[in-house]
């Protein structure tokens, strides 16, 4: 199953622009991403650059640590997954 990573509409404009961008031109990562109307994170989409990977929250305080962030989570499940853990 592909990794979902989720962005808010309103925090791609503002913050998070350049990590969809980065996502989706990732020659690594091989994930689904998508961007909503609204993800229901509205004190944090208006602070800060965040996502949704695979559901769950990731903030971070730029751009390119949001981008490191993902990846790094993506690897963390898909290596809990190689292990027979789900996640």
């Amino acid at each position: 199953m592909k990794p979902l990573v989720e962005f808010c509409a309103s925090n791609v404009s503002s913050y998070s622009k350049e990590v969809v961008e980065w996502l989706e031109n990732d020659p690594e990562l091989d994930a689904d991403v998508l961007e909503y109307g609204c993800l229901g994170h509205c004190g944090e989409c208006y602070m800060t650059p965040f996502a949704l990977v695979n559901g769950d929250f990731v903030a971070a305080e730029t751009p390119k640590e949001l981008f490191d962030k993902i990846k790094q989570k993506i690897r963390e499940e898909e290596e809990m997954m190689e292990n027979g853990f789900p996640f």
